[in-house]
Protein backbone atom coordinates (compact mmCIF):
# COMPACT_ATOMS: atom_id res chain seq x y z
CA UNK A 1 0.00 0.00 0.00
CA UNK A 2 2.97 2.58 0.39
CA UNK A 3 3.05 2.38 -3.29
CA UNK A 4 0.06 5.15 -3.02
CA UNK A 5 2.81 7.55 -1.69
CA UNK A 6 3.85 8.38 -5.13
CA UNK A 7 0.30 8.04 -6.77
CA UNK A 8 -1.44 11.42 -5.90
CA UNK A 9 -3.88 11.18 -8.98
CA UNK A 10 -5.24 7.71 -8.26
CA UNK A 11 -8.52 7.96 -8.30
CA UNK A 12 -10.07 4.15 -7.74
CA UNK A 13 -7.70 1.31 -5.25
CA UNK A 14 -8.59 -2.00 -4.88
CA UNK A 15 -7.01 -3.78 -1.79
CA UNK A 16 -9.03 -5.87 -0.90
CA UNK A 17 -7.97 -9.23 1.31
CA UNK A 18 -4.11 -8.03 1.63
CA UNK A 19 -3.36 -8.26 5.17
CA UNK A 20 -3.53 -4.60 5.03
CA UNK A 21 -3.75 -2.72 8.58
CA UNK A 22 -2.64 0.55 7.97
CA UNK A 23 -4.01 3.85 5.71
CA UNK A 24 -1.26 6.60 6.35
CA UNK A 25 0.10 5.59 2.75
CA UNK A 26 -3.44 6.41 1.40
CA UNK A 27 -4.11 10.52 2.98
CA UNK A 28 -2.22 12.25 -0.17
CA UNK A 29 -4.45 10.49 -2.76
CA UNK A 30 -6.22 13.65 -2.84
CA UNK A 31 -8.64 12.58 -6.49
CA UNK A 32 -9.24 9.01 -4.79
CA UNK A 33 -13.41 8.63 -5.32
CA UNK A 34 -13.34 4.40 -4.74
CA UNK A 35 -11.78 2.81 -2.06
CA UNK A 36 -11.88 -1.12 -1.35
CA UNK A 37 -10.58 -2.42 1.78
CA UNK A 38 -12.70 -5.20 2.24
CA UNK A 39 -11.54 -8.23 4.48
CA UNK A 40 -7.80 -6.83 5.13
CA UNK A 41 -6.47 -6.37 8.71
CA UNK A 42 -7.82 -3.00 9.65
CA UNK A 43 -7.99 -3.15 13.58
CA UNK A 44 -8.98 0.35 14.68
CA UNK A 45 -11.62 2.89 12.98
CA UNK A 46 -9.05 5.39 13.80
CA UNK A 47 -7.64 4.55 10.54
CA UNK A 48 -10.44 6.18 9.01
CA UNK A 49 -8.61 9.92 10.00
CA UNK A 50 -6.13 9.30 6.66
CA UNK A 51 -9.47 9.03 4.36
CA UNK A 52 -10.77 12.41 6.16
CA UNK A 53 -8.84 14.56 4.00
CA UNK A 54 -10.06 12.88 0.84
CA UNK A 55 -12.46 15.27 -0.64
CA UNK A 56 -13.96 13.24 -3.33
CA UNK A 57 -13.87 10.12 -1.89
CA UNK A 58 -17.53 8.62 -2.82
CA UNK A 59 -17.24 4.60 -2.30
CA UNK A 60 -15.63 2.49 0.45
CA UNK A 61 -16.21 -1.13 1.13
CA UNK A 62 -14.55 -1.78 4.64
CA UNK A 63 -16.74 -4.56 5.26
CA UNK A 64 -14.59 -7.88 7.38
CA UNK A 65 -11.84 -6.21 8.73
CA UNK A 66 -11.41 -6.28 12.77
CA UNK A 67 -12.44 -2.47 13.08
CA UNK A 68 -16.38 -3.29 12.29
CA UNK A 69 -16.38 -4.47 15.65
CA UNK A 70 -19.37 -6.45 17.27
CA UNK A 71 -21.92 -3.45 16.81
CA UNK A 72 -22.93 -3.18 12.98
CA UNK A 73 -24.82 -0.06 13.88
CA UNK A 74 -21.98 1.71 15.63
CA UNK A 75 -19.84 1.20 12.88
CA UNK A 76 -21.70 2.38 9.93
CA UNK A 77 -22.74 5.23 12.19
CA UNK A 78 -19.09 5.98 13.10
CA UNK A 79 -17.71 5.47 9.37
CA UNK A 80 -20.28 8.06 8.04
CA UNK A 81 -19.96 11.07 10.85
CA UNK A 82 -16.41 10.72 9.91
CA UNK A 83 -16.91 10.37 6.24
CA UNK A 84 -20.33 12.03 5.44
CA UNK A 85 -19.59 12.58 1.67
CA UNK A 86 -19.85 8.87 1.08
CA UNK A 87 -22.43 7.47 -1.49
CA UNK A 88 -22.03 4.07 -0.89
CA UNK A 89 -20.91 1.80 2.41
CA UNK A 90 -19.80 -2.18 2.41
CA UNK A 91 -22.08 -1.83 -1.07
CA UNK A 92 -24.80 -0.31 0.60
CA UNK A 93 -26.10 3.39 -0.67
CA UNK A 94 -25.97 5.94 1.77
CA UNK A 95 -29.21 7.43 2.41
CA UNK A 96 -29.43 10.89 4.21
CA UNK A 97 -31.48 9.50 7.44
CA UNK A 98 -28.23 7.57 8.16
CA UNK A 99 -26.19 10.67 7.40
CA UNK A 100 -28.22 12.43 10.00
CA UNK A 101 -28.05 9.90 12.54
CA UNK A 102 -24.52 9.57 11.92
CA UNK A 103 -24.56 12.77 14.10
CA UNK A 104 -25.92 11.27 16.83
CA UNK A 105 -24.78 7.75 17.12
CA UNK A 106 -21.30 8.19 15.28
CA UNK A 107 -18.08 8.94 17.02
CA UNK A 108 -15.86 11.43 15.84
CA UNK A 109 -12.11 10.52 15.59
CA UNK A 110 -9.82 13.45 15.67
CA UNK A 111 -6.79 11.87 15.64
CA UNK A 112 -5.00 8.97 14.03
CA UNK A 113 -4.32 5.56 15.77
CA UNK A 114 -2.11 4.47 18.42
CA UNK A 115 -0.41 1.31 17.16
CA UNK A 116 1.54 0.49 20.03
CA UNK A 117 -1.74 0.02 22.20
CA UNK A 118 -4.42 -0.86 19.54
CA UNK A 119 -6.95 -3.60 21.12
CA UNK A 120 -10.21 -4.95 19.44
CA UNK A 121 -12.02 -2.39 16.22
CA UNK A 122 -12.04 0.35 18.80
CA UNK A 123 -9.07 1.57 20.01
CA UNK A 124 -9.40 0.84 23.63
CA UNK A 125 -5.91 1.54 25.17
CA UNK A 126 -4.63 -0.51 27.46
CA UNK A 127 -1.39 -2.20 28.55
CA UNK A 128 -1.83 -5.61 27.86
CA UNK A 129 -3.82 -4.64 24.13
CA UNK A 130 -0.53 -5.82 22.21
CA UNK A 131 -0.90 -9.42 24.09
CA UNK A 132 -4.22 -9.67 24.07
CA UNK A 133 -5.37 -8.81 20.95
CA UNK A 134 -6.20 -11.19 18.39
CA UNK A 135 -5.53 -11.32 14.92
CA UNK A 136 -6.59 -13.23 11.50
CA UNK A 137 -4.28 -16.52 10.83
CA UNK A 138 -1.59 -16.04 8.47
CA UNK A 139 -3.15 -18.57 6.24
CA UNK A 140 -6.03 -16.82 6.51
CA UNK A 141 -4.63 -13.87 4.77
CA UNK A 142 -2.37 -15.08 2.31
CA UNK A 143 -5.42 -17.88 1.27
CA UNK A 144 -7.36 -16.98 -1.79
CA UNK A 145 -9.80 -18.79 -3.38
CA UNK A 146 -11.39 -18.30 -6.99
CA UNK A 147 -14.30 -16.77 -5.25
CA UNK A 148 -12.21 -14.45 -3.24
CA UNK A 149 -10.30 -13.33 -7.10
CA UNK A 150 -13.70 -12.94 -8.89
CA UNK A 151 -14.90 -10.86 -5.79
CA UNK A 152 -12.25 -8.62 -6.27
CA UNK A 153 -12.92 -8.81 -10.37
CA UNK A 154 -16.25 -7.36 -9.68
CA UNK A 155 -15.50 -4.71 -7.76
CA UNK A 156 -12.96 -3.87 -11.58
CA UNK A 157 -16.20 -3.88 -13.05
CA UNK A 158 -14.52 -6.86 -14.77
CA UNK A 159 -15.61 -10.59 -15.98
CA UNK A 160 -15.15 -13.43 -13.30
CA UNK A 161 -12.69 -16.39 -14.14
CA UNK A 162 -14.86 -19.18 -15.24
CA UNK A 163 -14.38 -22.34 -12.68
CA UNK A 164 -13.29 -24.98 -15.12
CA UNK A 165 -10.24 -22.61 -16.29
CA UNK A 166 -8.42 -24.13 -13.55
CA UNK A 167 -10.39 -27.75 -12.88
CA UNK A 168 -6.71 -29.17 -13.83
CA UNK A 169 -5.17 -27.83 -10.68
CA UNK A 170 -5.61 -28.84 -7.80
CA UNK A 171 -6.93 -26.46 -4.86
CA UNK A 172 -3.42 -25.15 -3.28
CA UNK A 173 -2.05 -24.93 -6.99
CA UNK A 174 -5.09 -22.73 -8.47
CA UNK A 175 -5.06 -20.88 -4.77
CA UNK A 176 -1.30 -19.46 -4.83
CA UNK A 177 -1.71 -19.13 -8.24
CA UNK A 178 -4.99 -17.26 -7.87
CA UNK A 179 -3.14 -14.86 -5.15
CA UNK A 180 -0.56 -14.45 -7.38
CA UNK A 181 -2.06 -13.20 -10.22
CA UNK A 182 -4.95 -11.15 -8.82
CA UNK A 183 -2.72 -9.20 -7.24
CA UNK A 184 -0.40 -8.67 -10.36
CA UNK A 185 -3.32 -7.55 -12.42
CA UNK A 186 -4.33 -4.85 -9.60
CA UNK A 187 -0.93 -3.45 -9.39
CA UNK A 188 -1.26 -3.48 -13.58
CA UNK A 189 -4.48 -2.15 -13.42
CA UNK A 190 -3.92 0.77 -10.92
CA UNK A 191 -0.72 1.73 -12.14
CA UNK A 192 -2.45 2.20 -15.83
CA UNK A 193 -4.41 4.63 -14.64
CA UNK A 194 -1.36 6.89 -14.05
CA UNK A 195 -0.30 6.46 -17.63
CA UNK A 196 -0.87 9.24 -20.57
CA UNK A 197 -1.49 8.21 -24.08
CA UNK A 198 2.22 7.90 -24.98
CA UNK A 199 2.94 5.02 -21.69
CA UNK A 200 -0.30 2.95 -23.28
CA UNK A 201 1.21 2.70 -26.33
CA UNK A 202 4.57 1.26 -24.78
CA UNK A 203 2.10 -0.97 -22.64
CA UNK A 204 0.51 -1.87 -26.08
CA UNK A 205 3.46 -2.75 -27.77
CA UNK A 206 4.76 -4.49 -24.63
CA UNK A 207 2.07 -6.50 -24.46
CA UNK A 208 1.90 -7.57 -28.32
CA UNK A 209 5.35 -8.89 -27.72
CA UNK A 210 4.62 -10.42 -24.91
CA UNK A 211 2.12 -12.35 -26.81
CA UNK A 212 4.26 -13.39 -29.60
CA UNK A 213 6.76 -15.07 -27.32
CA UNK A 214 4.13 -16.70 -25.44
CA UNK A 215 2.35 -18.34 -28.96
CA UNK A 216 6.34 -19.15 -30.21
CA UNK A 217 7.01 -20.99 -27.39
CA UNK A 218 3.73 -23.06 -27.76
CA UNK A 219 4.20 -23.67 -30.87
CA UNK A 220 7.86 -24.89 -30.33
CA UNK A 221 6.44 -26.86 -27.86
CA UNK A 222 3.67 -28.65 -29.55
Amino acid sequence: ISICRDLPNIEVITFSVNGISDLEPLHQCQNLSELYLRRNNIRSLDELFYLKTLPRLRVLWLAENPCCGPDPHRYRMTVLRNLPSLQKLDNQAVTEEELSQALVDGVEITAPPARSSVENGWSESTASSAAGSTTEPESELLSCSLEEANKTQEELDMKPTPRDKYSSFSSQETDCSCKKKNNVLNAILLLMKELDAEGLEIIQQTVARRLQAFQKKELQEE
